[in-house]
């Protein structure tokens, strides 16, 4: 869980960060990195939060 908050907080620092540049800049690059840093970063949370759960499946089986 220690590496999904790091990696969470991460996230949302770079989203952030790139929202306000692209709204400094006004380049539409910025809005699609933070997409891009938003989908990866929820797929990651889903994977790990998949693999939790799979764990205490295995676990009340065994």
């Amino acid at each position: 869980m220690l590496v999904l908050r790091i990696v969470a907080f991460l996230a949302v620092v770079a989203i952030g960060v790139s929202l306000a540049v692209a709204l400094l800049t006004g380049d539409r690059r910025w809005y699609r990195f933070a997409w891009q840093i938003f989908k990866y970063g929820l797929v990651f949370a889903l994977i790990v939060l998949t693999l939790l759960a799979l764990e205490r499946v295995v676990l009340v089986a065994l």
